[in-house]
């Protein structure tokens, strides 16, 4: 099978890895959502091309390859960067993922000179959830004593860590479970690599540890979840979840949160003011889940009771600019009065035309970084607290808006 179509063709098992967060902590979801097809975005096809450009880079710079296969890799590699997605950035992002994991293969034949790598293969962990149960290892390098388990996300809408991660610790399972054979495991290493947002981290346990959470954590889990049995419950793991703009206990669970009597602030006491943010928050998530839901429905005529599909807004547009043009010129119009003064692109296309190093070459030392917008997070965002706006931001003028 090709670079291409391995990654195009990746499947997603009732209780596969990406999924494990939702399955552990409300099993009948997952017989719930199966039979739901996954909703491809540009954002996952993106994804596709920048797992397939890392997989032709490391097979190339870290495997032996013979002469026909190294050709093979140089027709994928011209396919790949034919990509409406390939680009400088994301040339630059796969390179600085290739170096990071060639950095830790060396350390691995550091530890051990037969060390291995071993690239986009299945993992099985069906040992501990059910039959046939596993997903795609981005990388894995097995040493003496030390197995690195290693996933790479090219997203950067949301930061994921990979410290009490349920997915990268079931690659971990899949890949000793696959392995062990080779060497005597005492520690896996486990890296999510995100480099356009939550950058690189490493969750290490050892080998024990991380067989006593499958044993106590995911067996009875998957036991439920394959069955459709357990309880429903609410919570950060409904982000991804297919049903989630109609499950009943996430309802429940934010109409609990309704319970809260709203009041003038003025006459709450901070504490319950910085709980009510919380329930905001959610709330919010909520009703947008819910509303794109809807609209989804009426779109297929699916009457919602009570509501209706109608024509929204719209801004008028010019058919043809280059007629509209000539025509306004004929008529012996100045082109300061139709035509907008050239601009820059903005960093982020530059970049993309030019590339981010050599960007920095040209006009690096025109380039600055403004403080961002004052914004409200609850105390677990990494960011450092600032003092006050009056401290940190004397000399900005926001418009007195504070938050994004």
């Amino acid at each position: 099978m090709s670079t291409q179509s391995a990654h195009a063709e990746r499947t997603h098992a009732l209780l596969g890895a990406s999924k494990a967060a939702q399955w552990i902590n409300c099993p009948p979801s997952a017989r719930l959502q199966e039979g739901i097809p996954d909703k491809r975005s540009e954002f996952a096809d993106e994804g596709t091309v920048a797992h397939e450009l890392a997989e032709v880079k490391l097979r190339s710079l870290l495997t032996d390859v013979d002469a026909d296969t190294h050709k093979s890799l140089d027709e994928q590699l011209e396919t790949i960067k034919a990509s409406k997605f390939y680009g400088h950035e994301m040339e630059d992002v796969v390179q600085g993922y290739v170096d990071f994991v060639a950095e830790r293969f060396a350390a691995a034949k550091a530890r051990a000179s037969d060390a291995v790598i071993i690239l986009e293969e299945w993992l099985d962990f069906s040992e501990w959830t059910a039959p046939d149960q596993g997903g795609i290892g981005d990388v894995v390098l097995v040493s003496d004593g030390v197995m690195d388990v290693i996933d790479l996300k090219y997203g950067k809408g949301v930061p994921v860590s990979a410290v009490g991660n349920s997915q990268i610790r079931l690659y971990g399972l899949g890949a000793w479970a696959n392995y062990n054979y080779l060497y005597q495991i005492n520690e896996v290493h486990m890296t999510i690599a995100q480099p356009r947002a939550g950058g690189i981290t490493t969750d290490v346990m050892p080998i024990d540890g991380l067989l006593e959470w499958a044993e106590t954590v995911v067996k009875p889990a998957a036991a439920l979840a394959f069955a459709g049995e357990g309880e429903f419950k609410a919570g950060d793991h409904c982000r991804w979840c297919k049903v989630k703009a109609t499950c009943r206990a996430r309802a429940d669970e934010n109409m609990k949160a309704l319970a809260h009597e709203f009041r003038d602030p003025a006459l709450m006491d901070d504490e319950e003011i910085g709980s009510i943010l919380f329930v905001a928050e959610q709330l919010k998530a909520w009703a947008k889940d819910v509303q794109d839901y809807a609209f989804e429905q009426a779109k297929t005529g699916r009457r919602i009771p009570q509501w209706k599909l109608v024509e929204g807004r719209s801004n008028r547009t010019i058919t043809d600019k280059a007629a509209a043009r000539a025509a306004m010129e004929t008529a012996g119009l100045t082109q300061d009065k139709f035509l907008k003064p050239q601009e820059l692109l903005g960093i982020g296309d530059l970049e993309k035309q030019i590339g981010k190093k050599e960007l920095k070459a040209l006009i690096g030392d025109l380039i600055q970084k403004p403080p961002g917008k004052p914004v409200l997070v609850p105390e677990s965002d990494k960011r450092p607290e600032l003092n006050s706006i009056d401290q940190d931001f004397a000399n900005e003028d926001f418009g007195g808006v504070l938050n994004d």
